[in-house]
Parts: structure tokens; sequence; C-alpha cells
């Protein structure tokens, strides 16, 4: 096949080109994506059959960029690409969740999706291309898809709505917000912004989907074009529709009193829903019960979704006796744990996150060094799930994707309030002690309390609640849930997250299941969700109305402080030693980075005796010189017209030996002083062309009585008499009036 290229012309006239049947031709599916000078190749590998046992899609998604894209070697001993990052988890989420839906119920077959940069020229942003190349790929393939899709990022700049921006564009912006949707429907959302209203959301959320829109023609016409219009046949599935009937018949009834009962405590409704699929499989016969079981439980799955859905739609009922609009009982409470510089517990129904703060020096900064995202993180949020949370019987194994998901979405939904110019390294940890529903909001609203207990100046606590959705297309009933449950999201179709403040949202994160979501429906859960937000706000606020007034007595105190750029040589010292010097003598840890508008210096210490001994001898050294001020400092060298006295740290001065003593001394010998000795000198004057400094101990003495200075003594006469010298008159020479040699040559 002879390669094919379409092109996509975003609204600012930047192009994005897709081309396949030229690179990975043995995959499935690869499409080559460019925009600019980033390049990525998106491949597709899918099984031809299923795996014996297997009813759910086996999707794996993995984005990886390669230092050599952007003319760089990875850190590390082994100088090769190593594990993934978190920005490369994160993306790969993002193309997972809007594409894992789309594959048809029935096919399970492993299917493999690989994003992979191979160039970046640091300007455009890859992974707002990764899910248009993955979508790119599979349409111009074989396997069964019910897209395409396509992802772009709307960032609001000045006002404005940007496609795609670039780095500097996303540095400018109060909003941004990645969006994957097909031509109809929009599937999912993933954000941050400033504290916007819920219609600028709505409009941003347009703004992407008229964009995607066009994406997904491209695509269908690149398919055609490359021949690859075709999907394959499979069968993945065998099914027993009377069996299925049966199911339905017997345990529909059933399953929706357990529904309708509306207990709050999960595990007796899970036992109760289990009880009656296990009843049903001990009637069948038993020569049938082996063959049957894994149908039976399928079809059950479909028989217990329905109930719980229709028992919402008909009569209002949630599984655990709540009405739509309800929050489940919350209690808070800080200063949980004496160790952790804060602490908080969140607890929301069968939900509950144990937070805690930790406050560091700038040492503890996280040091970003991603393909094209280098520098530092003074604000940390770490999110961990452990099986306990849910009662599973099975060990910790690391941290997760999901887990990493999660803590970036809280992450997210507080940096933005974190307060400008803090001092401290700042670290926020949640462990999830209890889950049903939800548990990153619980992270968002259990690290404000946390941040707050340990004297956090947040601009404004941020609260956070998830929105379900159930939908029946025939008959057009629809129910908004507010703060749902585990198994809510599970047989829902919707799941929206949504962080804030009393101001505005903060971050955002929705996974659509269902085709034809209105906007009228978006914006009505939107509108419903500040309300929730609001209340768990009320909650927070009742425990604790604001911030701290001081941090708690084992917090490190810090001291900042500005000096001048060509300063901060003098503070480190050669090789580190007058900056290792003052961290010894005073007990703190002192730090020093250059920034535009200097040196940028950080004190930190456990008691203020070392902060106040640390910035002394900073300011020892970055403290200039003044006319007129007296200085103790120690005697360096000794030389025949007087000594050199290093009065300020790094900074020697000339104490002439005329400006020892009033009396006049014949030498340096006779002046008693000796090299180390300890003097008060008087700076009297900084020469402003070479900038030397002179000294001065008799300026410190009191002034003889009858003192005259040697230049208002009178003069004796002059060796040529009296007559006053006039221009062009000469010296007489040493060797008289002879006349000079001739000059001597030297020869080789």
């Amino acid at each position: 096949m002879n390669p094919i290229k379409k092109t996509i012309t975003l609204p600012d006239g930047r192009e994005i080109t897709l081309e396949t049947g030229k690179l990975a031709k043995q995959a499935d599916g690869a499409v080559e994506l460019r925009m600019g000078n980033t390049m990525l190749l998106a491949t597709i590998v899918s099984a031809k059959e299923a795996g014996e046992g297997v009813d759910f899609m086996p999707l794996t998604v993995d984005y990886k960029e390669k230092f050599s894209s952007a003319g760089r070697f990875p850190g590390g001993f082994l100088k090769r690409e190593g594990r993934a990052s978190d920005y490369e988890i994160l993306t790969s989420r993002l193309v997972d969740r809007v594409m894992r839906p789309l594959f048809p119920d029935n096919y399970h077959a492993e299917t493999f999706v690989n994003i992979t940069m191979f160039s970046a020229d640091g300007v455009e942003i890859p992974d707002a291309l990764a899910g248009l190349a993955a979508s790119a790929a599979i349409t111009c393939s074989d396997i069964p898809f019910n897209g395409p899709i396509s992802e772009v990022r709307v960032a609001r700049v000045d006002g404005e709505f940007v496609i795609n921006p670039n780095f500097e564009q996303l540095e400018k912006a109060d909003m941004e917000l990645m969006v994957g949707a097909t031509y109809d429907n929009i599937m999912m959302v993933e954000g941050e912004m400033n504290e916007v209203s819920e219609a600028d959301l709505l409009a941003a959320l347009k703004a992407a989907h008229d964009e995607i829109k066009k994406h997904c023609k491209v695509q269908l016409e690149l398919a055609e074009a490359a021949g690859k219009t075709v999907k394959r046949e499979y069968c993945h599935e065998v099914n027993d529709e009377e069996l299925r009937k049966d199911v339905h018949d017997k345990c529909y009834d059933k399953a929706y009193a357990v529904a309708k009962a509306g207990c709050a405590d999960k595990h007796w409704r899970q036992d109760s829903f289990d009880a009656i699929c296990e009843e049903y499989i001990a009637s069948l016969p038993e020569e049938e019960r082996d063959e049957k079981t894994p149908l039976v439980k399928r079809y059950y799955h479909d028989v217990e979704r329905e109930a719980v859905r229709r028992c919402i739609l008909d009569e209002g009922i949630r599984l655990d006796g709540r009405k739509t609009t309800e929050i489940r009982p919350i209690w808070c409470e800080v200063d949980y744990l004496p160790g952790p510089h804060g602490s908080a517990v969140f607890t929301r129904g069968e939900t509950q996150s144990l937070s805690t703060v930790t406050l560091g020096t700038k040492l503890d900064e996280k040091i970003l060094d991603d393909v094209l995202n280098q520098g530092r993180e003074r604000f940390l949020l770490h999110y961990n799930f452990p099986p306990f949370s849910t009662g599973e019987a099975r060990p910790t194994r690391g941290v997760g994707r999901r887990e990493i998901g999660h803590g970036n979405l809280a992450h997210r939904a507080l940096k933005r309030m974190f307060p400008d110019d803090f001092p401290y390294v700042c670290r926020v940890v949640s462990d999830i002690l209890e889950s049903n529903g939800s548990s990153s909001m619980a992270t968002v609203c259990a690290g404000t309390l946390a941040l707050m207990d340990a004297g956090v100046k947040m601009k404004r606590p941020v609260s956070g609640i998830a929105m379900g959705l159930i939908t029946d297309n025939a008959t057009g009933q629809y129910a908004i849930l507010s703060d749902i449950l585990g198994d809510e999201d599970h047989l829902g179709d919707m799941d929206f997250k949504v962080t804030g403040t009393r101001n505005g949202i903060t971050a955002t994160q929705m996974d659509i299941k269902c085709d034809g979501l209105s906007y009228e429906v978006l914006e009505r859960a939107l509108n419903q969700a500040r309300d929730g937000r609001l209340h768990i706000l009320d909650k927070i606020e009742e425990t604790i109305p604001a911030p701290r007034g001081d941090y708690k007595p084992h917090v490190p105190r810090i001291v900042t402080m500005l000096i001048p750029k060509e300063l901060i040589g003098a503070v480190i010292g050669p090789g580190g030693k007058i900056i290792q010097g003052i961290q010894e003598a005073s007990g703190a840890t002192v730090s020093i980075d250059e920034i535009p508008e200097g040196g940028y210096i950080e004190v930190a210490a456990a008691n203020k005796a070392s902060i106040d001994k640390a910035m002394e001898m900073i300011n020892a050294i970055v403290e200039l010189p003044e006319e007129g001020k007296v200085y103790t400092g120690k005697v360096q060298t000794i030389q025949d017209f007087g000594a050199f006295v290093e009065f300020m740290p790094n900074r020697d001065g000339l104490l002439h030996i005329s400006e020892i003593s009033w009396e006049r001394i014949p030498d340096m010998a006779s002046s008693g002083i000796k090299e180390g000795d300890t003097l008060t000198v008087k700076l009297i004057e900084i020469d402003k062309k070479t900038g030397k400094y002179r000294l001065s101990m008799r300026a410190l003495q009191p002034k003889p009585e009858g003192y005259v200075e040697p230049a208002e003594r009178p003069r004796g006469p002059r060796r040529d008499g009296d007559r006053p010298r006039r221009e062009g008159d000469r010296s007489p020479r040493r060797d008289g009036d002879r006349p000079r040699g001739p000059r001597r040559e030297f020869r080789d």
C-alpha cells in the first residue's frame, strides 16, 4: 500500500498531518502524526481470538516519550528509558478512558495500543495529540471499534479559547481541559481551572467538541483512502438466550426488592444480591451447573444492573435509600495525628481519607526530568488506595495507574489555591482507609482540612463531589445522582467529579458511558454538583473555619531573603566552603537559588536561635560596606606600608601605617600589630574607581591637643632655593648633567 496522507487545519492555521502505510506495516494499524516538528507513531495490534473464559475487554494503552526525540540523554546509570513516568501514565490513561467504552461489548480479544513520541520540538504539547494518533491507527485497521474519536486540549488565554495551545500559551491560561469525544458524544473530560463558572466550563466543552468533529471526519477519509473500512469478523461470546430469559424472569423481582430496600450497608447489599444468583445456580440440574454457571453470572449482572437503574428512575430510590440530591453523612476531624505537621480525617458515608501534610525546605523539592518537562515541584500530593479499604484480601503491590490518576486529579484541584510565594515545600499524602465511591474527592476534602490544620494560608478551601447519571434512551428518563456510591459508578452512565471553592470550579474529571448526553443534562449536573460542593464546604468550615494562625511547634521555621546576583558566589564560597561553614556553625539548613531577580536564599531550622545565627553570618557576607561605619576585623597580612584587614567576610581593606595612630610610627614592626590580631577600624574611604577600601584606627582615637596634620606643617627650604617652580623646570639628574651614553645592545 502506498502511503496515504491527510491534513487537519486548526482554527489558528497550524496543521496536523496523519500518514499511514509507511511505518510499522506489520501492525494491525499504524499512523504517523506530525505537528510542527513533533512526531508520534501510534500502532494497534489485537489478537485474533479471545482468551478462554475472558468476558471483558483486555485493552492496554501505553504512551512513551523517547529522550532522543528532544536530543537528550536519559538520566541514571543505564542511560536508557526505563519505567513510565507519571506524565506518560497520565497520558496513557487519557487515551484509554476514551477508547475502552467504544469497543463492542462482546469483543474480548487482547488489544495493545502503543503511542511513541519519536520527535519533539518543545513547542507543541504531545499529550493532546496522542488520542488522535491512537484513534487514527485503529480506524485504519480491521479491528472493530465504534469510533473514531479524537482528543484536544482547550485553554482559555486572554479570554479566548485556544485549541491545542503550545507550552507558551498554556502558561497564560486560566483554564485548560483535555476533552475526548466521538463525532456525536463527549466521552471524557479532565482539566483544571482558576475558579471558573459552570457556564464557562460548558462553553469550553462546546469549543472542543466542534474541533473534534473535524478530526473524526478526516480519520474516516484516511481509512477510506487506505482501503481500511471493512472490520474483521469475530465470535468471542457463546450465549444461551433461553437461559438469559430464565435468569431475568426468576431473578429480576428479587434484585429489585434488594435495590428498593435502601440499606446503607454495602456488604449487606452485596451479600443479598449474591445470594439471589447463588440460589438460581443451586436450582440448576447438577449435571448442567458447572457449564452454565459462567453464563448465569454474566446474565445476572445485567439483571442486577437493570433492577438498580429502574428503581432509581421509576421510584427515585437509590441503593442506600438516599434521594438523588442527598449527600451521605459527613464527619471531619483535624489534628488527628501528633507527629505530622498537619493531619485530618474526612469521612463521607463509607468513604474515608486520612490525610497528612509535611512542610519542608527547598532541599525537599521534587526534581522533574521528563523529556519535555524539566523543573522543580514545591507542592506534592500522593494518593494511596490499599486493598483493605474495600475489604479485599490481597497484598499491596506498589502504586498503580489508578492511584497516580486519582492523586493527579486531587493535586490539580488544590494547587491553584495553594498560597503564592509560600516558603515551604509541601507534601500532602492521602491514605484511603475505607472506600465506597469517590475517594479522590474525599482526598480533596481531607487535603484541604490537613493543609489548614498545618497553618497553610490557602486562598480558599476546596471541596469535591462525584456526580452520577442514570438514563433510559427509550423513554427519555434520566436521573442525576449526587455523591455516587461505587456501585452507582459501576452501573451508571456517568462519573462526573467536580472540585471547587465558593467562587468557582478548580478541577474536573468526567467519564461518560452513554450516547447522546445533551449539554442541558450536563448543565443540570454541574448546577447540582455546585449545591453539593457548597454543602461539603460548610462541613469543612464547621470543623476548621480558617487556617491555623501559626505553624505547629515541631514545624521547621523558614526565613527567606533576596540578594544581588553578584553576591551569590560570596555566600556559596569556593567549593561551597562558606555555605557549608554557615550550616555547621548555626545548625540551620541553607539553600540558595539563582532567579531572575537575584539570589533567593532560604534558611530553615528547628529553632529561632539557629536561624538567627545563620542570618547573622549571611548578612555579614551580603552587607555592603559603608563609609564612616566601624567594623571589627582580623589582620590578614603585614606589609611595610601597613596592614590588610578583613573587616567583612571576603572584603579586605588597607590600614595604612599613617592611620594606625596620631603619633608617627617609623615602621610596622614598631606598631605592635601582628597577623591574626583582631582590630576595630573605621572605613574612611571607598575608592570609586578601584573599589578599594581605606581603613583607620586613629579615626577612632581622640586627636591629641595641638596636633598639626603633616600637610599643614611649615616646609623647609627647597634644594634649588626659594624660587618657585616654573613650567619646563626639570629636577637635576642624580648622576649630574653627564650626557647619557649610547644604548647597550644585547645579542644572542
